[in-house]
């Protein structure tokens, strides 16, 4: 009988990588960014229902900030750790810092079950929070990390002290002019040298004239695929439930969220949360404007820490 060739087929609900080549060629791209933020004191991967979690840790050293509530960072869909290079140095000198590598992204993590679904989402996220020892933490979500953090604060807040969102995703439907800058805001990386200022000014994409980032971008689309719904919008009723200190920072630009309707819709929604619009940015505030964000997220944090837990917000 002929022998049986048949290649089993790659999951379609799960993120995975074309092939070794191009990850690994994705990954020297992201090693290219950690080099460029704080250096990480150690990486460890946390097993969870969902797959393994790669997990870099950052940390101050003075001790008495090494005390403090730790801060986990959360990055975007599409994206990993290395996307928080220009935060790292500055938080990472007041607080113990854990960047999570979401699975289903690509990033170092490793993909085996879904966990798109809301429940699912709040499930890894409180089991890496307990494969790393970490009972009270901030955390710091962009985007779909924001999503994600929002989730949290939603479905299983008891470890969270704080939640800052930055332009993140799940508040409103997305549209598709959201897609398209997307869709154009990559290819614009292949634009000759000279139009890129002009490019990345219209598109309000650093990624652009910045070589790092285009390089890190265009070795990620050539990569990986992602296998994900998008996140349905949260309802007023579900937000009504948070109770967690929140933090909402929109880009001015954003073509994602409508910065001014929920500027004024979330504080109303979520006792006690503050929101604030930043100028001059577009999706990315953080990675646009970090000299500005990075002590605004940190006095926050205090605050949330100064706080009794008891009295809640």
């Amino acid at each position: 009988m002929p022998k049986n060739t048949t290649r089993s087929r790659p999951r379609s609900d799960i993120g995975r990588y074309l092939n070794d080549s191009l990850r690994d060629q994705y990954f020297a791209a992201c090693d290219v960014l950690f080099a460029m933020g704080a250096p990480a004191q150690s990486e460890t991967d946390v097993e969870t229902s969902f797959g393994t979690t790669h997990v870099y840790r950052y940390g101050p050293a003075d001790t008495t900030a090494a005390a403090r509530t730790p801060v986990v960072l959360i990055h975007g869909s599409g994206s990993c750790s290395a996307q928080w290079y220009p935060n790292t140095p500055a938080l990472s000198a007041e607080r113990t810092v854990y960047a999570l590598d979401t699975p289903g992204d690509p990033g170092r993590s490793v993909h085996r079950e879904p966990m798109w679904q809301p429940e699912r989402a709040a499930q890894w996220l409180d089991e890496t929070l307990d494969g790393l020892g970490l009972d009270r933490v901030h955390v710091i979500g962009y985007s779909y990390g924001g999503f994600l953090a929002l989730n949290q604060a939603r479905t299983k807040p008891e470890k969270l002290v704080s939640v800052t969102l930055l332009d993140p995703r799940g508040l409103e439907k997305e549209g598709l002019r959201f897609w398209i800058w997307i869709f154009i805001s990559f290819f614009a990386t292949f634009a000759p040298k000279a139009l890129r200022p002009r490019l990345a000014s219209w598109l309000e994409q650093p990624v652009i004239v910045i070589p790092e980032l285009r390089a890190w971008i265009q070795a990620r689309v050539r990569a990986f695929r992602i296998s994900r719904p998008v996140p349905l919008p949260m309802t007023e009723a579900e937000l009504r439930t948070i109770r967690t200190p929140l933090y909402l920072v929109l880009g001015k630009r954003s073509l994602l969220v409508n910065a001014k309707r929920q500027a004024e819709r979330v504080p109303r929604l979520v006792p006690g949360a503050r929101a604030e619009i930043i100028a001059n940015t577009g999706h990315g505030p953080a990675l646009d404007h970090p000299e500005l964000l990075n002590p605004k997220m940190l006095d926050f944090m205090d605050e949330a820490d100064s706080r009794d837990p008891a009295e809640g917000i």
